[in-house]
């Protein structure tokens, strides 16, 4: 038995009302994003907090029979029945394709254009304008180990444990089909220790749907301690596991307090040519940022208000999904003030919806994270998203006029700039970066630039027919 622990887009044109500080809107095209199946051993847990009451949703990324499946996790107490529930897997995926890490692009406009449009602006402005057979409770009773609840939750069959040593309790896991590995002694000992119990899950066959898909488990419980177990999780694992959180207050952004907590690289301008690899580039990009921070930081890729988002990578969670997850403080399920709105009136800024989410993501092992994760919710509601930019040059009569001969000459320092960029998020070799943008015509020659000026421009009638000479 395999166990798994777990511890809108449009173009905004630039009027005077763009020049207010207040109108900072998205003005631009939203092309991808990088949700959490680009990556391998990935699990997901979504908490919401408020004060110490805590739900704590998690969805495994278990791939197998069913019958293989297992989950053991520490608790602080042992959860009544109705503290227990099963999740819809898609409040999950909405939730991470709403939070995910986006790539935007923008394209210039003809430059010639938008200097006479900023001249009348400037002229503008100037002018004002089920029960276990008792032989098994027996066998855990001779090993020291108390099964202080059980329930039938779904598909699943859970069962909350209490042990005086570690040695009992993992012996009857493993007995119970549970297979956990040597060398875990240590870790529950910790817990047990701290007065834990454990959580544990399996799936039962009579009931299951045959689905390959297991639904998230959902445990609500008070604690003022706010932290994530994931010791267990490095025990039985070969290399390193990804695990995103989900943090979901009222007051503000959460971060770890034992390990640091770092922004990813955002608002950077990159090469157009990852438009169509962008799972792959963010997959390196995390790898190297991950190593710069020698496998020890947890890194924050979204903290935003819920009720509204710029660029949208995906619809903010609706009062009813918020609840499904936890959000309890939720106040009644009517319309947001922004939904009773024309689409064109909805004010793109935060409404009456007092929940802030933040998305963690760690890459870990049990050595870079020998502790479990402890929280702290700020009370900053700075917004923040991993975001990446692709700007499309003009290519247009670079001799149309004196600012589109001064544009062009600013392309090829620009596009050496996100080649720069990108080897520093990435890792990537500068020179195939270079290489590559060459191919896609990023380059002085790609521009028809000799000598840093433009080439001559063409007779109309030399377009048609190309460079042919009768």
């Amino acid at each position: 038995m395999k166990l798994k622990t777990l511890m809108m887009a449009g173009v905004c044109a630039l009027t005077p009302l763009a020049l207010s500080p207040n109108a900072s809107a998205f003005c631009g095209f939203y092309v991808a994003k990088a949700e959490t199946d680009l990556f391998n051993e990935a699990s997901k847990v979504a908490i919401a907090r408020d004060g110490d009451r805590t739900v704590v949703t998690m969805a495994s990324d278990y791939q197998g029979e069913a019958s293989e499946f297992a989950m053991v996790i520490p608790v602080v107490d042992v959860p009544e029945r109705g503290q227990i529930n099963v999740a819809n897997p898609a409040l999950m995926d909405h939730l991470d394709a709403y939070t995910a890490p986006r790539l935007v692009e923008y394209f210039d406009e003809n430059p010639c254009e938008e200097r006479r449009r900023l001249e009348e602006i400037t002229v503008m402005a100037r002018r004002g304008g089920a029960p276990l057979p008792s032989a098994v409770a027996q066998k855990a009773e001779d090993l020291g180990v108390t099964i202080e609840a059980e329930y039938e939750v779904g598909e699943y069959d859970i069962l909350i444990l209490s042990a005086e040593e570690s040695d009992g309790l993992i012996t009857w896991l493993n007995q119970e089909g549970y297979n956990i590995p040597d060398g875990a002694e240590e870790t529950v000992e910790a817990y047990l220790r701290r007065g834990m119990k454990f959580f544990v899950a399996k799936v039962s066959l009579e009931r299951h749907d045959g689905n390959a898909e297991l639904r998230p488990i959902q445990v609500a419980y008070e604690d003022e301690e706010f932290m994530l177990p994931i010791r267990l999780g490095t025990v039985n694992v070969q290399g390193k596991q990804e695990l995103f959180v989900f943090a979901m207050t009222r007051n503000g952004r959460v971060e770890t307090t034992n390990y640091r907590t770092v922004k990813l690289p955002s608002d950077m301008d990159v090469p157009v040519y990852l438009k169509d690899e962008f799972g792959d580039f963010y997959k390196d990009m995390f790898r190297h940022q991950v190593e710069k921070e020698n496998g020890k930081a947890v890194f924050m890729e979204y903290a935003w208000d819920m009720s509204w988002c710029d660029p949208c990578a995906a619809d903010p969670l609706s009062p009813s999904e918020l609840r499904e997850l936890g959000v309890h403080w939720l106040g009644d399920s009517g319309p947001r003030p922004n939904e009773s709105r024309p689409p064109l009136l909805r004010r793109p800024g935060p409404q009456a919806v007092d929940v802030f989410v933040t998305r963690l993501h760690l890459r870990y092992d049990a050595s870079t994270f020998p502790e479990d994760l402890k929280f702290q919710t700020t009370g900053d509601r700075t917004n923040y998203q991993g975001r990446y930019v692709l700007r499309h040059a003009w290519r247009g009569d670079y001799e149309q006029c004196e600012a589109a001969g001064e544009y062009a000459n600013t392309l090829v320092d620009r596009w050496d700039t996100e080649a720069t960029t990108l080897a520093s998020l990435t890792g990537r070799d500068i020179d195939e970066i270079r290489a590559r943008m060459r191919e896609e015509g990023m380059s002085a020659s790609g521009l028809g630039l000799e000598g840093g000026e433009p080439k001559p421009k063409r007779k109309w009638w030399q377009r048609l027919w190309g460079n042919r000479e009768e």
